[in-house]
């Protein structure tokens, strides 16, 4: 009996294909039927034109005619628009409806909103914080939003970065917003940029904008669009959040040259050094709260607005707010804090007079980031005797003797599952034990012979001493770093006994054995 019948593995790529299928077909019928009313809008433009009938209410097709424009705003942006008549109102007849609540406010006011009109931000990441940071700008009338992102949008985005749907899955990051953004205001520009910022391409990709919003999650990025920011003289409202944790600065404001100490502190003056490499952990590792990411990225709207609004700094103007550092935790009481932070470093590498940070270095790629920051190399520390495939353990479970005709005993063998408890609880193979990674590594190892002072899991995994142990995790790291841990425990008996990892762990599960086996 194989592992997975072949008319069952194919009966689930049917029915994989015929899912895809009705969301194309979904897709596509949209499409059709917003292709189909705006043809009709034109007819009914182009008959109104030449009777000289007055536009009366339609709900052709169930579309209010004022969604209609919108929607057809979103389709047409980037066409040709006519000049609009000379008017002695610096704002639109519309505009003047859309912002009213904020214009009434003396924080905004016609000014505020007038700098909010003519101003361009460049936010870098579309996702969890991305999303509503861009939702809110646009929202509040900012002239251009440029959006870069190299991503797709995938399953999982979907519970966090709200401007994107189950019918934009595979479609890139930035298209998917540019349809939501010119649906909610068509008066504002969108700019895409579909890849990922690098070295080479940040200075051109930056210089257009008058403030960047870094909406990344990866310390190399960090580090190089706030370098790019203090190079090309920008503001920089810099945010992060993980599971319910979240942190927020406006750096670089006032954005002096470097050297001048009047102004703002840069990324690099507040985290000179990166954190090691093997303490980054990101959301799918870690794990994110929508709302969490979603408020950091609201307040990042709201410090962009702040920052505008109030106008270029002069040195007849009022000085920015001092720079801090705001620290948001959901369970925690109370939920924010704020650190005040230094100015400008002296011997910072970027904005101080011995910045050595360059747009020659960086145009030209010899700033490595990634080198700077550090990376985890895939953890590859078993040899072949310590290792197992899923294929082959798969055998070991489901398999019958050939020689018996009966499947192997489910207390043959110990399977050790080393995610934390809150995952494993989410799915787990059948008779595998929980001893999260946490508490394998914390353990010491002990050189005396008192087993009486080790951990009850040391204890029970001693007295089946003619079991074999496998360990899983997640992807196939943990379950390495834990298969040597036992043997410092001397749980392989002196190698009288087998401990290996299972290789690609619960991924390589699912992609060759179980295909229903839950993704997260």
């Amino acid at each position: 009996m194989a592992p997975l019948p072949v008319v069952e593995l194919l009966q689930h790529q049917i029915a994989s294909c015929e899912a895809q299928l009705r969301d194309l077909r979904q897709q596509l019928a949209e499409a059709q039927h917003l292709q189909h009313i705006r043809t009709q809008e034109q007819d009914r433009l182009r008959h109104t034109s030449t009777s000289g009938d007055p536009l009366t209410h339609d709900m052709t097709y169930g579309i209010h005619d004022e969604f209609r424009s919108e929607v057809f705003a979103a389709l047409s942006q980037g066409e040709d628009v006519p000049l609009r008549a000379a008017t002695k109102w610096p704002l639109e007849k519309n505009e003047y409806k859309r912002y009213g609540r904020q214009l009434i406010m003396p924080e905004i006011g016609l000014q505020g909103q007038l700098r909010l009109k003519n101003s361009s931000v460049l936010i870098i990441g579309v996702g969890g914080l991305g999303c509503p940071a861009a939702a809110y700008l646009v929202g509040a009338g900012v002239g251009t939003v440029g959006l870069v992102d190299g991503d797709v949008v995938e399953e999982s985005n979907l519970h966090r970065q709200i401007l994107h749907s189950t019918g934009k899955v595979g479609m890139t990051k930035v298209d998917s917003a540019k349809i939501f953004l010119s649906s909610l205001n068509p008066n504002v520009k969108i700019a895409t940029h579909t890849a990922r910022l690098s070295p080479e391409s940040a200075i051109t990709t930056l210089q257009p904008y008058d403030l960047v919003l870094d909406c990344t999650d990866t310390p190399a990025s960090r580090y190089l669009i706030s370098d790019t920011c203090v190079l090309l003289g920008k503001p920089l409202v810099s945010a992060s959040a993980l599971r319910t944790d979240g942190q927020l600065m406006v750096l670089n404001n006032p954005p002096l040259p470097a050297g001048d100490i009047r102004g703002g502190p840069c990324y690099r003056c507040v985290f000179p050094k990166p954190p090691p490499p093997e303490s980054v952990v990101s959301c799918g590792d870690g794990g994110i709260l929508g709302p969490v990411v979603g408020l950091m990225g609201v307040l990042q709207a709201l410090e962009a607005i702040k920052v505008i609004t109030k106008g270029p700094h002069t040195s007849d103007s009022s000085s920015p707010d001092p720079p801090s550092l705001l620290i948001f935790s959901a369970y925690a009481s109370p939920m924010f804090r704020a650190i005040r932070l230094r100015s400008r470093r002296q011997k910072c590498a970027a904005c101080s007079a011995q910045a050595t940070v360059t747009a020659k270095a960086l145009n030209s790629g010899s700033l490595d980031y990634v080198q700077f920051c550090g990376s985890i190399s895939p953890v590859d520390m078993l040899g072949p005797n310590e290792r197992i495939s899923v294929d082959n353990y798969a055998k070991i479970r489901m398999e019958v003797n050939p020689f018996t005709g009966m499947e192997p005993s489910k207390d043959s063998h110990i399977l050790i599952d080393v995610r934390e408890k809150v995952q494993f609880e989410l799915c787990n193979l059948e008779g595998s034990v929980n001893i999260p990674f946490s508490g394998v590594s914390s353990t010491p190892h002990s050189t005396s012979n008192d087993n009486e002072s080790e951990p009850s899991w040391i204890s029970d995994l001693r007295k089946h001493p003619d079991k074999p142990i496998f360990v899983v995790c997640r992807l196939g790291n943990d379950s390495q770093l834990s298969v040597r841990k036992l043997k410092e425990h001397n749980l392989d008996f002196g190698g009288n006994r087998f401990i290996g990892d299972i290789k690609g762990g619960l991924r390589a599960w699912r992609e060759n054995i179980e295909p229903d086996f839950p993704e997260y």
